[in-house]
């Protein structure tokens, strides 16, 4: 396996591979900048199909969380820890434990949080051993329900641009996972009249939102057929590729999960079909708005702050239409250049 040579690592300031046989953690943690201040990024615990998957997954989630900073105009850099392993099976105090342990090495260049496969409970275990820990329940807790509500003003905003109406009652919108984000976004649109249709790998989970919202339920692999206004992709990352992608019959994509595009290619793919995409990172920056006010915590200001998503993707939107490059392409554009005028 390489490293250097993975076009993933472009730009990438650090990576640090952390193995503690005793306690079974294998992780590893990835640094993309720390231009704009420490490198904040969630952790998340995942099964990858091998150790090369599992790093260029944390490579493109760090660099997202790089931009992710920077177009929320916040004083962080990105960073991005995977914990290999089934988080269903594999937890332990003593896992957790020892991945506190390896942040304390990196001195504050990385602060971690929750993410996929991840609680606020396990972080309080990470946190009894580390102090580079954000998320944390007393403080600014589960970061799920802020990031499902930037989600919810982003598809707000994209619908206003598509389709010049501010109101989702009546659209048909597809969400794919319907986990902690997921539930609560599909709570947001479900009390603003909008139709679901919704998918996940947990029966539980689907069975909640089909009673609490009055939701379609369809197969894993039937949600990229439905004829909806938007898709919201909400489970992991890398959704939309060659095999999916000309089976969408939507006018836009807009949801929670991380590096929704395959390749940077497939942003260009949806722009040639029609469809409006919502860059992951800015649309899903809800949940680290939300922990930059850990200390001194409050609710309605970290819900002001997410409010600014709506006119970050506005932005974003009509600049794409002026210039003619992908939304992602722009979104990419000004996240570097924000980066630049910092370090300058």
């Amino acid at each position: 396996m390489t490293v250097f040579n993975l076009d993933a690592f472009n730009e990438h300031e650090q990576v640090v591979f952390c193995n503690d046989e005793k306690s079974g953690l294998k992780a590893i943690i990835c640094i993309h900048s720390t231009a704009l201040g420490p490198a904040v990024g969630g952790c998340r615990m995942w099964e990858y199909a091998s150790d090369e998957e599992a790093l260029i997954d944390a490579l493109r989630l760090s660099r997202g969380m790089t931009y992710k900073n920077a177009m929320a105009g916040l004083p962080f850099g990105g960073g991005k820890g995977v914990i290999l392993g089934d988080s269903k099976t594999m937890k332990t105090e003593q896992l957790f434990k020892a991945y506190g342990r390896f942040l304390n090495h990196l001195n504050g260049r990385y602060v971690t949080a929750e993410d996929v496969g991840i609680t606020t409970a396990d972080m309080a275990i990470v946190h009894t051993e580390s102090d580079y820990v954000a998320g944390l329940e007393g403080k600014s807790g589960d970061p799920s329900p802020l990031t499902a509500y930037g989600v919810y003003k982003g598809i707000k905003a994209a619908v206003q641009h598509k389709f010049a109406r501010d109101s989702l009652a009546g659209t048909t919108i597809s969400v794919q996972g319907v986990g902690h984000v997921g539930y609560y976004l599909c709570r947001y649109l479900h009390e603003e009249g909008a139709k679901l249709i919704v998918s996940d790998i947990n029966q539980a989970s689907i069975d909640k939102v089909v009673e609490e919202f009055n939701a379609i339920a369809v197969g894993i692999d039937e949600i990229y057929d439905q004829d909806v206004d938007i898709y919201a992709p909400c489970a992991l990352g890398a959704t939309i590729n060659d095999q999916t992608i000309n089976r969408l019959q939507c006018s836009i994509v807009a949801g929670a999960a991380n590096n929704q595009l395959a390749e940077d290619r497939h942003g260009t793919e949806l722009m040639k079909k029609g469809i409006l995409y919502a860059p992951d990172y800015v649309i899903n920056a809800g949940g680290i708005i939300n922990i930059s006010f850990e200390e001194n915590y409050s609710l309605e200001n970290a819900m002001k702050k997410v409010d600014e998503i709506y006119d970050t993707l506005t932005e974003v939107f009509e600049t794409s239409a002026r210039e003619g490059n992908t939304t992602n392409q722009i979104a990419d554009q000004l996240a570097r250049e924000r980066i630049d005028r910092a370090t300058r």
